[in-house]
C-alpha cells in the first residue's frame, strides 16, 4: 500500500468583479463576488515538522491571490471591450487583470500552477498541489484537478 500524506489551505474575501463577454445571458453583464480558494496538497513524505506544507510559509501564494483578486476586474485578453477596460483602469477606476480567459476554471488551473512553482522551490519538489477549487459564492464552485 502506498501512503500519501495530503491537507489543504483556504483563502477567503477575495472580492473581484469580471465578465464573461461571449455569454448571451446576464454573465455577459460585469458583476462580482467574494471569491475562495481551496489549495490541496500531498507528499508522500513530510518535512521535519511532520507537515506536508508549511501554512506559514505560502505568503508568496497570499500574495499572488491578492493580487489578483483583491478588488480586481478580471477581463478575457480576448474581450472586445478590452480597450474599454484598460481606459478606465488607466483613469484609476478599475484595477484591471488581464487573463487569457475569465472563467473561474480557469483561475482555479492557474491557482494550482502557481501554487505548484512555489511549492517546487519550497519544498524541493517534495509535496505538490493536485486541486484547487475556487468558489465564487456558496453555490457556485470550479475544481481544477492534476492526476
Amino acid at each position: 500500500m502506498k501512503e500519501t500524506f495530503t491537507s489543504s489551505k483556504t483563502y477567503k474575501n477575495l472580492p473581484c468583479a469580471h465578465r464573461q463577454w461571449k455569454h448571451e445571458g446576464h454573465c455577459a453583464y460585469i458583476h462580482g463576488y467574494s471569491r475562495e480558494y481551496t489549495f490541496y496538497f500531498e507528499a508522500k513524505e513530510m518535512d521535519e515538522h511532520g507537515w506536508v506544507v508549511g501554512f506559514g510559509d505560502l505568503k508568496k501564494l497570499e500574495k499572488y491571490l491578492l493580487e489578483m483578486y483583491d478588488h480586481t476586474m478580471i477581463i478575457a485578453e480576448d474581450d472586445p471591450e478590452l480597450a474599454t477596460f484598460q481606459e478606465l483602469h488607466k483613469n484609476g477606476l478599475c484595477d484591471l487583470r488581464v487573463v487569457p480567459e475569465a472563467s473561474l476554471e480557469s483561475s482555479a488551473k492557474a491557482a494550482l500552477n502557481k501554487a505548484n512553482e512555489i511549492l517546487k522551490e519550497m519544498t524541493d519538489d517534495r509535496a505538490r498541489c493536485f486541486k484547487v477549487e475556487a468558489r465564487e459564492n456558496d453555490k457556485n464552485s470550479a475544481i481544477y484537478t492534476l492526476e
